[in-house]
């Protein structure tokens, strides 16, 4: 039986204590932390977490000597580093909510520490455990598409003015960033892990809707990779309808996710066929729908991903290099966009944006915040954007 720390109890720990309920013959909430004990103190007896005990910071519950086995960070991301480094240090696994960290160099440090504690770091990216993208890179590891040319990512999210009304919400400081980091990451996340690394980004930001937050809620960007193929990406959280995909073209075929295959075939004049290949789209259609179902999906899929890799001491799906890959990627595109330069990856360490400070110290403020509270009425566990698992876009 594993014991669980939840360090932040804000809206995202909704999602994490539903799911770790689903494990209760793996695992108990024991503590639950936050500068406002009382959010903790409700989602105790919400949830009817009668054995945890509650903290007013992460510092206190390790000082404590409670035993802990996991802690799970769901705190602002300006946090991040700080809480999973002690929890390391303390020989404590540790889960931490996307973004991994404020910069390229506490993520380092964060892996750093995991390496000398010998317990395990994973970094939320729960849209790897839903069947959509499982299935998806299934189809894409085959090589039945052939040469990957092209990848679309639209990364289409909506939320309101107040949105950024919350007191570390549209900063650089304490959010790190605006759609491109928050919410992209998910896209930027899945596109890597399928696609591998780019060589190159070029990237343009914007605040279009949101004149309480000084960050981005619009981005444009382009990953060149090192064969030639080339993918954009839009990050946004001005999108009605919150229409988001991945669409990936290989030499061979179209796949994507929603799930959809076409596969063209040349005339000889070059045009495409009236009539489509439909013995390779047959192959593809039968090869997504034959990769098993996960039985566990989105934070739920990734914390039994993170409990069994516990059990039976192999790497998590979703390790600190992982994470750092992602935040790799976007602070290039806000490199990129900043700068007005096309970016090579990897980013160095002598590099001004790799530093903690070195993207705040650079950005630019679309607006200043004009509103700030400290809290927002509890919305319960948060919309996860589209269901990306029907059978058609």
């Amino acid at each position: 039986m594993l014991n669980i720390a939840i360090v932040g109890t804000g809206n995202i720990s909704h999602n994490h204590i539903q799911s770790y309920l689903q494990f209760a013959d793996r695992c108990r909430i024991v503590a639950l932390v936050d500068i406002w004990p009382e959010k903790a103190e409700e989602k105790k007896t919400r949830y009817g977490l009668s054995e945890a005990r509650v903290y007013n910071s992460h510092q206190a519950m390790l000082d404590a000597g409670i035993n802990v086995d996991v802690v799970d960070v769901c705190t602002p991301p300006y946090v991040h580093a700080d809480i999973s480094i002690d929890a390391l240090h303390a020989g404590k696994h540790v889960l931490c909510e996307k973004p991994m960290a404020a910069s390229l160099a506490e993520c380092d440090a964060m892996i750093a520490a995991q390496k000398a504690s010998g317990k395990m770091l994973s970094v939320i990216a729960q849209n790897r455990f839903t069947d959509a993208f499982w299935r998806l890179k299934a189809a894409v590891d085959s090589g039945l598409a052939g040469k990957i040319c092209h990848a679309q990512v639209d990364s289409f999210w909506w939320r309101g003015h107040c949105y950024y009304d919350l007191w570390w919400r549209g900063t650089w400081q304490k959010e790190g960033g605006g759609c491109t980091l928050n919410h992209a990451v998910h896209h930027i996340d899945a596109i890597q892990w399928m696609l591998g690394f780019p060589s190159e980004v070029v990237a343009m930001m914007s605040n279009v809707a949101h004149d309480n937050a000084e960050v981005e809620d619009l981005s444009a960007a382009i990953f060149k990779y090192s064969d030639g193929a080339l993918a954009q990406l839009t990050a946004s959280v001005v999108h009605h309808g919150e229409d988001q995909k991945i669409v990936i073209q290989g030499e061979k075929a179209r796949i994507s996710a929603p799930w959809k295959v076409y596969a063209s075939q040349s005339a000889d004049n070059g045009f495409p066929q009236a009539d489509n290949h439909r013995e390779l789209e047959e192959q593809l259609d039968a090869l997504f729908h034959a990769t098993p179902a996960l039985q566990w999906t989105l934070h739920s899929g990734q914390i039994d991903n993170l409990l069994s890799a516990i059990e039976q001491q192999t790497p998590p799906l979703v390790d600190g290099e992982q994470g750092k890959r992602s935040l790799e990627l976007i602070t290039a595109i806000y490199k990129s966009a900043i700068t007005r330069t096309v970016v090579t990856l990897p980013i160095p360490s002598h590099d001004d944006f790799y530093r903690t400070g070195g993207l705040m110290a650079k950005a630019p403020h679309f607006y200043e915040k004009s509103t700030s509270v400290s809290n927002f009425t509890e919305v319960g566990a948060i919309p996860l954007g589209k269901d990306l698992d029907s059978g058609a876009e």
